[in-house]
């Protein structure tokens, strides 16, 4: 790995960039990633800060794109005072209001991790994210050094078995915001807007906690499982290290 020098924290982080491998959201591109470390745990303060500045979280690993000639990851987050939903989200979160909302430790059960399986083999078939083993999943989604919840949404069996598991959201608390980690849930059902819902939900619940924002990692223009992203607005995009506000 090849250091290079960036202003945040220099004495308490340490930046790397990785060897290049294939982008995970653009065919035929090689991807390179910032990592930042430190042999200290880092503070609220300064991991709030971090996600402020464009980084996101991989289990233990704090990176952003760091890609040579390439800018197409651009962080999105949502301000969210002013996010006025639209008519189709409006209509997930009347459709979805029913689901039951648990919130868990950070520890392995099976049930998640088979709705996991079951995501990623749809989602991703053939990207290299399909058959996540345990190792996998619990590196990449139970190992955090951070403030984060595990989020359940259930849905009542009508016929009156146990509730089914449709959803499971990854957030991490920080000092001015949520920081949507994972969101991962039933692709065998026929409603596809589970994944807008638990945005809404974010969004609500940092009103609720008086928080300002709900960090949702980056947006790809040019790749259609990222679009998503986009249609909550207004949103603010992070420009040469400047958060501008988009539409509103």
């Amino acid at each position: 790995m090849n250091s290079k020098a960036t202003p945040i924290f220099p004495d308490a982080v340490q930046f790397f960039a990785t060897a290049t491998y294939p982008c995970s959201y653009l065919e035929n591109m090689r991807a390179r990633a910032q990592l930042a470390m430190s042999f200290l745990p880092l503070s609220s303060t300064q991991y709030s800060a971090l996600v402020g500045a464009g980084f996101r979280r991989n289990g233990i690993y704090i990176y952003r794109p760091y890609c040579d000639q390439c800018t197409a990851c651009v962080p999105l987050r949502i301000a969210v005072r002013d996010f006025k939903p639209s008519r189709s989200q409006h209509r997930a979160a009347i459709k979805h209001r029913h689901l039951k909302v648990y919130e868990c430790d950070l520890s392995f059960r099976q049930e998640h991790f088979d709705l996991y399986e079951k995501y990623q083999n749809h989602r991703h078939a053939g990207g290299g994210m399909d058959q996540p083993t345990r190792d996998d999943y619990e590196a990449n989604i139970l190992q955090s050094p951070y403030q984060t919840r595990l989020i359940e949404f259930r849905e009542t069996d009508h016929s009156g078995g146990p509730e089914v598991l449709r959803m499971v959201a990854i957030v991490d608390v920080l000092n001015d915001g949520f920081s949507a980690v994972y969101t991962f849930f039933d692709p065998a059902s026929n409603r596809t807007d589970y994944g807008t819902y638990a945005i809404l939900w974010q969004i609500q619940q940092a009103l609720l906690r008086g928080l300002h924002y709900v960090y949702l990692g980056y947006w790809v223009g040019e790749s259609p499982k990222m679009r998503y992203k986009s249609r909550f607005k207004p949103h603010e995009i992070l420009r040469q290290g400047a958060w501008r506000k988009i539409g509103g």
